[in-house]
């Protein structure tokens, strides 16, 4: 057998493991944010949940226990007694809601702003991306912190918090996009045609610029997830009244010595979810991206 014959036949039997490969990567960290998503959504109200209950008698014990009441504390108990596991998926679902919320305000904005300035491009472009290099200047968890400490703790201030952090993100991509775009034959047609801009932009050219987009927001999302939990570890961030991974982390680090996985499971779920969205989007990227393919 040549070489041209064998190389095609390596080739051939090659594709289908690589195809496997690539669904793993994309279906499996789909599993776990689906699994950990439903969680947060169905346990908190299976155990009745309440962040302000307290049960001194059921405190500090260990994974495992069965507690007066005949349940079964499978992650164990928090401080004031209130069952882990429920408190862990009370405070995933806190910090789904934020990020979700703040990637749909943060990518509005700078989607918008993308588009305008590398459509346009002249002194619009000058302005909008010079206050974006200014903003990138500053670390952006230092920022947030910043801006948490000025408008003080609540879901809501957190929100606006990362949103003014993260929309720099969404400009930059979708500006970039937008550049390489606006050239093209389809697009000169579109004005040939007299197409009005906010149509070219925002029917023409905004669907090419989606696949990155999306491959940015998964990516940001964990890295929100991370950021909140930061600012309520700092204890800038959610209020302590509120579940959160990261008052949850920050609470239980007074007890490691006695009561470890009131910090460890947390931290857990935390590096779990935070993960799949990061190999999550890498994967969207090498489908959408073949060129930016990881090896």
């Amino acid at each position: 057998m040549t070489a041209a014959p064998r190389t095609i036949m390596l080739q051939s039997m090659q594709r289908p493991k690589r195809r496997r490969k690539a669904s793993l990567r994309i279906w499996v960290p789909i599993g776990v944010i689906v699994l950990i998503t439903l969680g947060a959504i169905i346990i908190p109200m299976l155990y009745n949940y309440d962040p302000l209950k307290s049960d001194l008698v059921s405190r500090l014990k260990p994974p495992g226990t069965t507690l007066p009441d005949g349940s079964v504390a499978i992650f164990g108990t928090g401080q004031i007694g209130a069952d882990l596991f429920a408190e862990m998926m009370a405070g995933a679902r806190v910090s789904l809601i934020i990020g979700a919320a703040t990637l749909l305000i943060a990518g509005v904005i700078g989607v918008l702003i993308g588009l305008l300035a590398g459509y346009y491009g002249g002194w619009l472009d000058t302005v909008l991306m010079r206050v974006a290099d200014i903003q990138l200047a500053f670390p952006a968890i230092l920022l947030a912190i910043l801006l948490a400490s000025v408008l003080g703790q609540g879901v809501m201030n957190v929100i606006i918090v990362l949103s003014i952090s993260n929309w720099v993100v969404f400009a930059r991509v979708a500006r970039s996009q937008m550049m390489s775009l606006k050239s093209r034959e389809y697009v000169e047609a579109a004005r040939t045609l007299g197409l009005s801009d906010g149509h070219i932009i925002f029917r023409t050219l905004l669907p090419g610029c989606l696949p990155p987009i999306l491959v940015v927001a998964t990516v940001e999302l964990g890295h929100v997830i991370l950021a909140e939990a930061a600012l309520s570890f700092l204890g800038v961030g959610v209020p302590l009244g509120t579940p959160s991974l990261g008052n949850t982390i920050s609470t239980g680090t007074q007890y490691l010595a006695t009561a470890w996985w009131i910090s460890t499971l947390p931290g857990i779920l935390l590096v779990a979810l935070v993960l799949a969205t990061g190999i999550l989007g890498d994967a969207i990227r090498d489908r959408f991206d073949p060129r930016l393919r990881s090896a």
